[in-house]
């Protein structure tokens, strides 16, 4: 089933357990800290499921019904290449905000499915799990968000370690039907959106850590699941025209604690295997083809910042200044990097099986400099726009006052829009780039991918030593010690 936008937030309306300010949320997709981000997720449904871009966003399955291009498995490069395609058209939707919309996680369940040789070498009963699994979110046209990340608390320790062995989820009890599991996960990236969560580990566990070292989904309605949300920015943000990104775009990010919530083996794809836990990504292909996606997004993204800053000089007249063009040049660079990036990992691919996935050190390598580009590309923004993004109307509600509106009209002036043209622009820019909500995708931006020394590591691990190796011993097996020896007297007798 291709769903539409009404059906998902339908679908959302299921009992599940949201904290909020102390209270629990009674209906998310009507609260005022949620219902426009959900909408927005609906809109991304809606374009999906529309005829006209069935193409663009659907594909054949191996039963012959259609489904969302997150869930294909590209067979050639071509295909790959096709796939992208859709995920641009749906993340220009939101604009690169939506850093776990549904295309992420279902990249990431994808990828397991295609290393599924991994699994069934491993426990042939869990690859069947994951199997069935990776075809009912696929034929459902699931929202999956999840938590892979252990809670903080003493970072010297492991979770076997920590004062409470039940701070961090893992198994307490099992029987014939399922795992126990207790303890809490962290980071439900739009898990107030999503129709369900894959729970699992994706940092390195010690031994005595094997009830920690478990992969499974369960509906985020599961009973005893509580979803601790953080601060909501769009309740924050009840005005569109002055925070365009926050009220509409906050994916939300929450702490998910287990309270002994049943988990049946139908659902549980790896339990008590540190070395699978860490396998099912690194071993198949889903820690690249995910984090391919988190590309995808970012170069988006990207673009959508760069157009920010070009408007931010047309504004100000600035544009045909020599010192101001030649920071746009190197925002298009860093920017066009970010897009080769993508192009590279697909034109580099090889296949795994029968699946053509992206190459995996390609990706490192821009995951290792997309951390430091896009604090760049936010400083830079500010640079350009000095105190236009600051000395704003303070909220919508001046031009409630005529008197008000007349000196906004008078003081906001631009040589390139209205000041109503330049005041809703500038709103926007800060939103994108000073408020809180784009503070938090600084941080986001930063650590989505693990932190920066992980991310080297995997470039480092990844990279053709051999070949680099072997290129700089056939540049030394070119001369020797004993060649100058021997013509040294040639050189004395010149």
């Amino acid at each position: 089933m291709v769903k539409t936008g009404a059906q998902h937030i339908e679908s959302l309306k299921d009992g599940r357990e949201i904290y909020l300010d102390g209270r629990r949320v009674a209906d998310a997709t009507t609260d005022p800290a949620f219902r426009r981000a959900i909408a927005s997720v609906g809109q991304m449904f809606d374009f999906h499921s529309a005829p006209e871009n069935s193409a663009l966003m659907t594909f054949e399955t191996d039963t012959g019904t259609r489904a969302n291009r997150i869930w294909e498995l590209p067979e050639s490069y071509e295909a790959l290449k096709t796939r992208r395609k859709g995920l641009e058209a749906w993340t220009e939707l939101h604009a690169g905000f939506l850093g776990r919309a549904p295309d992420h996680v279902a990249s990431c369940i994808s990828g397991m499915y295609m290393g599924l040789d991994v699994f069934e070498a491993y426990d042939p009963a869990r690859a069947r799990a994951l199997a069935d699994y990776y075809r009912y979110a696929r034929d459902n046209d699931l929202y999956l968000t999840y938590v892979i990340i252990n809670p903080q608390a003493d970072r010297s320790k492991s979770a076997a370690g920590q004062a409470d062995p039940f701070l961090s989820a893992g198994i307490v009890d099992r029987d014939a039907e399922g795992l126990t599991i207790r303890g809490a996960k962290m980071l439900a990236t739009g898990g107030i959106m999503a129709n369900e969560v894959l729970v699992t580990c994706i940092q390195p566990l010690q031994k005595g850590d094997e009830p920690y070292a478990v992969s499974f989904a369960i509906p985020m309605n599961a009973k005893g699941l509580k979803i601790l949300s953080r601060k909501s920015y769009e309740a924050a943000a009840p005005s569109v025209f002055d925070n365009p990104l926050a009220s509409r775009f906050d994916e939300n990010d929450a702490v998910l604690y287990f309270d002994d919530v049943k988990v049946p083996w139908d659902r549980v794809f790896v339990a008590d295997s540190i070395e699978m836990t860490a396998k099912q990504f690194h071993g198949t292909p889903a820690h690249v083809y995910q984090n391919y996606q988190a590309q995808i997004r970012l170069s988006v993204k990207l673009k959508f910042l760069l157009g920010i800053a070009r408007r931010i000089t047309e504004i100000n007249g600035t544009t045909n200044f020599p010192q101001v063009r030649e920071t746009l040049g190197q925002l298009t660079a860093e920017a066009g990097m970010v897009d080769a990036f993508v192009a590279a990992m697909e034109a580099k691919g090889s296949h795994y099986g029968r699946y053509f996935v992206p190459d995996r050190h390609t990706l490192y390598a821009a995951q290792t400099l997309a951390q430091q580009v896009y604090g760049k590309v936010i400083t830079t923004l500010r640079e350009l726009a000095g105190g236009g993004m600051i000395m704003l109307p303070s909220s919508v509600q001046d031009y409630d006052n005529p008197e008000l509106a007349a000196l906004i009209a008078k003081t906001q002036q631009s040589p390139a829009a209205s000041a109503e043209e330049k005041v809703k622009f500038y709103k926007l820019a800060w939103d994108a780039v000073g408020s809180e909500f784009a503070s938090r995708h600084a941080q986001y931006e930063m650590f989505y991918a693990g932190a920066s020394f992980v991310v080297k590591g995997h470039s480092f691990r990844t990279y053709d030593w051999a070949g680099a190796g072997a290129l700089l011993d056939r540049m030394l097996a070119g001369y020797d010690l004993a060649d100058e020896v021997s013509a040294a007297p040639a050189r004395a007798a010149e």
